[in-house]
């Protein structure tokens, strides 16, 4: 129900791509794919979290609370170390967002495969990220992408996702796997069911704004090239 009351933001791109050092970046009013992601997941537990007379009666407090948890669902460990700390590749996200208890991954449990392609993206199309430039940078991104060969990354190949669409619940955060060499995920967005059909809530290039797909989520990825299946992680209940 939050995600939904984003829809018609404007897309926007790098929004996180900012000067200086890296520092958290709060935008609600362009989104990316990966941001609408967080700060549906961030607000959600803002909303779960924060006694109700609170939100109404402190919102420096409250903004000051979702800070700290956008920070803690971006960053690797939710610590901010400089650009190589921010959770670039989404199958890092996944895992990193599951050790710190905000989702867990279900592809294993939908019958997904393991993805044993290496992660190079980053490392070989530096011209595409200007912070790379910098050649201790690239040297921290390169030794992640060798780490993040060692994780398993499970997904559900894009002929299977129309008979495991029946496990996937409203909220659960969709990641489109890429075919692209070296890359692990094209696209993500947010799993909604409307007349009992599974659907993607995004912030799509093509588009300009936020919007729930018109298709189902197996169409879409059968028909995209360049994404080849899905990856599922399950937000979390907050533990109190």
């Amino acid at each position: 129900r939050i995600g939904l009351t984003f829809l018609g933001t404007e897309y926007g791109p790098g929004t996180l791509e900012i000067q200086g050092p890296e520092h958290l970046v709060v935008n609600l009013r362009r989104l990316d794919c990966v941001t609408l992601v967080e700060n549906v997941l961030g607000i959600t537990r803002i909303v779960k979290e924060v006694p109700r007379d609170l939100l109404d009666l402190d919102p420096d407090s409250v903004a000051a609370a979702y800070a700290r948890t956008l920070t803690s669902i971006r960053y690797r460990g939710g610590v901010i170390q400089g650009y190589p700390s921010r959770l670039h590749y989404f199958s890092e996200w996944v895992s990193d967002n599951e050790r710190k208890g905000f989702v867990r991954s279900v592809s294993p449990d939908l019958g997904g495969v393991w993805d044993h392609t290496p992660v190079r993206f980053m490392s070989e199309h530096r011209e595409a990220y200007p912070q790379l430039g910098d050649p201790i940078i690239l040297k921290a991104i390169r030794e992640l992408e060798r780490r993040l060969d060692e994780e398993p990354r499970y997904y559900i190949p894009q002929e299977d996702v129309r008979d495991r669409s029946p496990s996937i619940r409203n909220g659960d955060v969709i990641a489109a796997t890429s075919s692209v060499e070296g890359l692990d995920v094209a696209h993500t967005g947010i799993a909604v069911w409307v007349d009992g059909s599974l659907r993607l809530l995004h912030a799509p290039l093509i588009g300009d704004s936020v919007q729930v797909s018109e298709e189902s989520l197996a169409t879409r990825i059968m028909r995209i090239g360049g994404q080849d299946g899905i990856m599922v992680a399950r937000p979390a209940e907050p533990s109190w």
